[in-house]
Formats: structure tokens, C-alpha cells, sequence
């Protein structure tokens, strides 16, 4: 009984201690070499004559630890003296990697690592190092690339680190399947994702690789395309490989589609004490969407919502959950639960894995920074927001406790993935062949800044352009883009003229209210016409050097569902270039819209308008070189630039442009045909007006003409051709049955 109640008055009292701290008189540093004492101390943020307790021990520990200086750290203390041991981390004198022979691919690999020269050997990093530099290695096709680490360790602390690295072949994608109820044919299939067949002109490429990180994003390309196409239940059961050769791999994606499924009842849960009435978009949105096609993108488009109204009405900590049920096996209800979280304040952001990009850049996308109230749908859409850049291969969160109740610390951790881009192109077709060259960088000096630079050549023009988009300028959520533009028109040959053209432009773009852009810009141009004998009177009379200073600017409302081959909404466009100082005033006006709407699985109706006007300020003629032509893609069954007023046997353009477009595409004929689509078309045209002269014919008349076009994937890259019969056209047009254009990227 005494040995009983002995233990439990030495437990009391040592609860008892714990409970009081004790007074910090004197700190002592035992076992540092490279790091100074009073920067260790200064690591514990403990200060003399503070009351140390249990807890501030285990805290101190955990600092000193999250430096990565020490292998090793312990802690004593007593009598008001605490005693800090440590082993410090070898320093890395030298980072050498073997087997590689290019510098560049060595400073690319030494760029993807955790552990750099000069910095402390922490040994927990070599294994993501490894793993950083086998994704480099397999994303440039060393599938089999093997690497063995070495450590050689030196008398003064320090260590050398060795990779030897075994390459091995390249594994190429020699072919890509898609089997099983897939419902699309393989050639839309192969616009959704990033993996190419490997062809002997891809030598620039890197789709052609196989790479497994690659591999994954294509399944979510296709599991997100099939969600927003209504397959609420599809299943990409598997994307797998067979080694054909050594070398060359069939990869092989089995999809599982399912049923289509509709919206039915949505509805949400509040909080008793939130106003239902400020959820009334909420409610709005519910309603356009009952009965619809069920699409991933659509559940996001209420989720922004609700994020749109956390901010307006100041509820800091909310969270949504969604609950979905199927009924009728092909419908589904969804109820969110809208809830306020849990009650904290972010004391900190971490950012991990940012070996390129600026934490700047990073912080500036995150929506929930330190010192703010953690709101779990902002914080997600923050995560979402580096996801949308393009540049980042990954992006997780992990949150835990702070140093205080109600704190706490957000670690972010993103993989990033190259950035640059380099892409070449040619086509031939009945009007004429092309080559282009671009060189793109998504990410330059880590700021998510955009640097494009492209040359076009074709039969008649060489185009050159240099483009550098800031997309958050000044932290003003604003875009700003400078170009320099080249371009060179030789037409002496059918019209006697030849145009010379340098231009350079400052804009800037962002979006004024939801779904409506504005894009003002300022260009300043010098422009050299100069004509051969063979040009007409009127256009010697417009031979000589012109310089234009014009305020141009576009307003832009996107309803699309997509960017990319959208199947809903429409897009409208407004647009004017005003002249501020120039040579040969002009005033341009256009507007375009788009719409489009998809009527069942793959075949999507598109019908559009597009206008353009161009008049000259004064008693000066619009020059020849910006004169309007009927874009080709706007009107099939006649020969691009021969159609509109003519000077002679000169097709001189007009002042006017009008075009009205439909089309479909026809998936269910020529459904065996897995790489070959159908489209029907109907293009109605008319350019007219010839300021500079009465005596030639405006030609202010209606073109139409309607067809059939297919479009076919082939080896050597995508085919297209249209059979045309135009219906009405001006006694000058010249006429276009048949039409083909053959393209491909290396």
C-alpha cells in the first residue's frame, strides 16, 4: 500500500513540474563547427530570463531540426542553463554526375535536385534527388535510365556526391490504341492527349517519348474530357505498354465510357445562420443546369460561385461538400453542404519544390496567404490556380498545427516540369505550301513570364514575330505583352506590289467582369510599298514609306465551355483600330461572334458572323496593303483573294467584309473509319467597296457555297479536303471545287 500511494504522489509531482516552467538563465552551444553559436541560439527564438516548459523544449528541438544544418540535436535542461548538442550535416563540396556528356543536360539535372555544392549533406534528400533526376531522364525517353550515388568523403567535413548515370536506349511510342467502349473515334481521342506516335520527321518532339509521368496526365486528360462529355461513371481502366522491340512500345489506353447522364434535382444546405437570399446565384445556376448534360466543369462553375460569394459576404471559414446520388440510372441529384470549417488563421506558407520558378510568382496565385482566415474552398481554388499555369507537373498541400492554438502552417509542395517549347511545321495544299518555326519559354527567369518567338513562310509572305507577356504586371492582375512583328508581301508577281512591314506594340489584357475582356494595346509601324511595272495605275500612285501610330483595342465576351474545341456557349468579339499619328489615317471596325452547341455525342453545330469595315480619314485612299480580303477559312468553293472588286485582272480587296458561316460535323457516317471525320458546311460572303476609284465595280454581291469536308489523320499528319458547289457569285469570281491542305509538326 505505502509503494502504491508512493508512485502516485511522484507522478502528482511530476505533473506538478511540468506545469510550471522554469526560468532560461544561460544557453550553451556543444559540438558546432561551421555554424556560429549565437546563430543557433538565435534558431531556438528563445530568449534569457524566458520561462521554458516542456512543450517550448519539444518546439526548439523541432526548429533546430527544420534548419537541415544538423544530422543530430539534442537538449538538457537544468538549473535554468539549456544545453544544446549538435552534429552538423558534412558540407557538399562537389555535386559530379557521370555518363552525360552535353552541359546542359548536366546543369538541367543539377537544377532538379534538393542538394546543391556548398550546401549541408542531409541524406533524407537523395532519394527525391534520385527520383527528380530518373523523371528528367524518362521524360526525354531514357525509360531504363539507371543511376547508382556514390558519397567520397573528404578530411576537411565535406563530402562529394557522385551520380553515375546509365542511359541506356530511348523508349519510343511506336503506336497508340484506344479499345473498348470508348464511344469516340481514335482521332478525337488523339487530340486529347499529349503522347505521340513516333514518326522519323518528329525530331523535335518530346510526345513521341515514353514517359510514365506522361502516360498519367494522359488519363486524366481523357477521364476530364469523358466527365465533361456526361460520362459521370467512365473508367480509363488502364493505359499499359507492350515492348514491340527493344526500343519501340505500343501504348495502349482501355476506356470504359458508360451511360450519359443528366443533371437532375440540385439543391443546398446552409448553416442556420446564413442568409439564404445571398445564395441566390447559387440557386440561379441550379436551375440552367437541371435536365442538362451532367459535366465536371459545370459542378466547378457552382463551386466559383460559392467562392464568389465567401468573398462578397465576408464568410471566412466555409467549406462545401457534395453529395451525389443516381437515380433512374441516368440521372443524378447533388446536394452541397455548405458549412462554416473550422476556425483558424494561417501563420505560415511553406513553398517546397520550386527549384525554377520564384516564390514570388508562386505566392501571387495563392488566394489564402499568411495572416489570413483558412477558408478551405479559396485555399483549394489556390492550388487550382497553380495547376491552371501550365507550368507545374503537381501541386499539394499538406496543413498542420502552428505554434499557437487557432494557427496554422500551410506546407505547398509543387513539382515543376519543362517549360520550354520548341515546335516546327510545314503544310501543302491547293492554295499554296508553309513553314513555321517557333520557340516558346512559359516560364523565363522563374516568373511565369511568357516568351514566344515564331517565323511563317509561305509563297507570298515571311512573317517573323517576337512576343514577352508579363501575366501579373505590377501585381496588377493584369497582363502586359510587348511584340516586334516583321513581315514581308511579295505579290509583283500577280499584282505588281511588294510590302514591307515592322511594327512594335505594347497591350495589356484582363478581364473587367466575369467572362467579358478588354485588350487595349498602342502600335507604332513603318510600312515601305514598293511597285514594278506590272502594278496598276493606282497602286504606283500609293508607291512609298508610310508610318502609323494607332490605338487599338478589343472587347471580348466568352461564354464558351472550352477554349479548346468547345462544344457550348459562344464567343464575341468587338474590335477597332483608331490612328493617332499617321501618315495615311484609316479607322478599322470589326466584330465577330462564334456559337456553338453540341446536339449529340461528337456532332457539334457551329454558326458564325464576321464582319470588318475599313475607311480612310480625309481625302486620302485606304492604302492596298490593308485593303480587306475574305479570309479563306470563311468562305470554301472559291479561290482565296479572287473573289470582290477588280482593278483590271487585279483583285484589289474592298473597304467591307461580310461573312456568315455554318457547319457540322456528322459523326455517325463513316463510323468504322476511326481516324476519318465529316463535316457540312455552308459559307454566304461579300466584299465590296473600291474608295479610290468609281470607275471599278464595287461587286457588291452575295458568295455562297456549300459542301462536304473530311479531315483524316494520316502517317504523315493531319489531311483535309472539301468538295465545294458554289451556289451565287459575281461574274469575276474565280471558283474552287476542290480543296486539300496536308500539315504536320516535327
Amino acid at each position: 500500500m505505502f509503494k502504491f500511494f508512493s508512485i502516485i504522489i511522484f507522478c502528482l509531482f511530476s505533473l506538478i513540474q511540468l506545469s510550471y516552467g522554469e526560468i532560461l538563465k544561460k544557453f550553451k552551444v556543444i559540438g558546432n563547427e561551421r555554424v556560429s553559436k549565437q546563430t543557433i541560439i538565435n534558431f531556438t527564438d528563445s530568449d534569457i530570463n524566458q520561462d521554458i516548459f516542456s512543450k517550448d523544449l519539444d518546439l526548439i528541438l523541432k526548429k533546430l531540426y527544420e534548419t537541415t544544418f544538423f544530422e543530430d540535436v539534442s537538449l538538457n535542461f537544468a538549473e535554468g542553463i539549456l544545453k544544446i548538442t549538435v552534429s552538423e550535416y558534412p558540407i557538399i563540396q562537389q555535386i559530379i554526375i557521370n555518363g552525360i556528356k552535353a552541359q546542359n543536360q548536366v546543369d538541367t539535372l543539377k537544377s532538379s535536385i534538393l542538394l546543391k555544392e556548398k550546401n549541408p549533406y542531409n541524406k533524407t534528400f537523395v532519394k527525391q534527388d534520385l527520383q527528380n533526376m530518373l523523371t528528367i531522364l524518362k521524360s526525354s525517353g531514357f525509360y531504363f535510365a539507371q543511376i547508382e550515388v556514390n558519397e567520397q568523403i573528404n578530411d576537411n567535413n565535406t563530402v562529394n556526391i557522385i551520380y553515375d548515370i546509365e542511359r541506356g536506349d530511348k523508349a519510343l511510342i511506336k503506336e497508340i490504341k484506344f479499345i473498348g467502349d470508348k464511344k469516340f473515334k481514335d482521332r478525337k481521342l488523339h487530340s486529347i492527349i499529349t503522347t505521340e506516335e513516333n514518326k522519323f520527321w518528329k525530331f523535335i518532339s518530346r510526345g513521341k517519348y515514353l514517359d510514365a509521368k506522361r502516360i498519367n496526365l494522359d488519363k486524366r486528360l481523357l477521364k476530364n474530357f469523358y466527365l465533361n462529355k456526361g460520362y459521370y461513371e467512365v473508367n480509363i481502366e488502364n493505359a499499359y505498354t507492350q515492348i514491340l522491340d527493344k526500343k519501340n512500345f505500343s501504348l495502349v489506353f482501355k476506356i470504359d465510357a458508360g451511360k450519359k447522364f443528366i443533371f437532375n434535382d440540385l439543391n443546398f444546405i446552409l448553416p442556420d445562420d446564413f442568409d439564404k437570399d445571398k445564395f441566390n446565384d447559387v440557386t440561379r445556376v441550379f436551375k440552367e443546369l437541371k435536365n442538362s448534360t451532367y459535366s465536371y466543369k459545370k459542378i466547378e462553375k457552382i463551386l466559383d460561385e460559392i467562392d464568389k460569394i465567401s468573398i462578397q459576404e465576408n464568410y471566412e471559414f466555409i467549406d462545401a461538400t457534395v453529395k451525389e446520388k443516381i437515380i433512374d440510372d441516368y440521372k443524378i441529384n447533388f446536394t452541397f453542404f455548405i458549412k462554416e470549417s473550422e476556425k483558424f488563421y494561417v501563420e505560415r506558407v511553406n513553398i517546397f519544390g520550386n527549384n525554377v520558378t520564384q516564390e514570388e510568382f508562386i505566392r501571387n496565385q495563392l488566394i489564402v496567404d499568411e495572416g489570413d482566415p483558412f477558408n478551405v474552398l479559396l485555399h483549394n481554388k489556390s492550388l487550382n490556380n497553380l495547376k491552371s499555369k501550365g507550368i507545374f507537373g503537381s501541386a499539394e498541400s499538406k496543413i498542420r498545427d502552428g505554434s499557437e492554438n487557432g494557427q496554422k502552417i500551410i506546407d505547398i509542395t509543387i513539382t515543376e516540369k519543362p517549360t520550354g517549347e520548341i515546335s516546327a511545321g510545314a503544310g501543302y495544299g491547293s492554295s499554296g505550301s508553309t513553314l513555321s518555326f517557333g520557340i516558346r519559354e512559359n516560364n523565363f527567369n522563374g516568373k511565369g513570364i511568357n516568351l514566344n518567338t515564331n517565323l511563317s513562310i509561305t509563297e507570298e509572305s515571311i512573317r517573323g514575330m517576337f512576343a514577352y507577356t508579363h501575366p501579373n504586371f505590377a501585381y496588377s492582375d493584369r497582363s502586359l505583352t510587348t511584340s516586334l512583328q516583321s513581315t514581308v508581301t511579295d505579290k509583283e508577281k500577280d499584282y505588281g506590289y511588294k510590302s514591307s512591314l515592322n511594327s512594335i506594340s505594347l497591350g495589356t489584357g484582363y478581364e473587367q467582369y466575369k467572362d467579358l475582356y478588354f485588350y487595349p494595346s498602342i502600335s507604332i509601324s513603318g510600312e515601305s510599298l514598293t511597285t514594278t511595272a506590272n502594278a496598276s495605275a493606282n497602286y504606283k500612285k500609293q508607291e512609298g514609306s508610310y508610318f502609323d501610330t494607332l490605338f487599338n483595342y478589343s472587347i471580348t465576351y466568352d461564354k464558351r465551355n472550352s477554349r479548346y474545341q468547345p462544344t457550348d456557349g459562344f464567343k464575341s468579339t468587338w474590335l477597332q483600330n483608331l490612328p493617332i499619328l499617321a501618315d495615311n489615317s484609316t479607322i478599322l471596325n470589326g466584330y465577330a461572334i462564334t456559337s456553338y452547341k453540341e446536339i449529340i455525342d461528337d456532332m457539334v453545330f457551329t454558326a458564325g458572323f464576321y464582319s470588318r469595315a475599313i475607311n480612310s480619314i480625309g481625302d486620302k485612299d485606304v492604302r492596298v496593303s490593308k485593303r480587306l480580303f475574305i479570309p479563306k477559312t470563311k468562305l470554301h468553293g472559291f479561290e482565296p483573294g479572287k473573289v470582290g472588286p477588280k482593278d483590271g485582272s487585279d483583285y484589289v480587296g474592298g473597304n467591307y467584309i461580310t461573312t456568315f458561316n455554318t457547319s457540322t460535323t456528322v459523326p455517325y457516317l463513316l463510323q468504322t473509319l476511326e481516324t476519318v471525320d465529316l463535316k457540312l458546311f455552308f459559307d454566304a460572303a461579300n466584299v465590296w467597296g473600291v474608295d479610290y476609284s468609281s470607275s471599278v465595280d464595287d461587286s457588291n454581291k452575295i458568295r455562297s457555297a456549300f459542301g462536304a469536308a473530311v479531315e483524316v489523320l494520316t502517317p504523315i499528319g493531319p489531311l483535309s479536303f472539301s468538295l465545294s458547289q458554289p451556289i451565287t457569285k459575281a461574274a469575276g469570281d474565280k471558283t474552287e471545287t476542290f480543296r486539300f491542305q496536308l500539315g504536320t509538326t516535327f
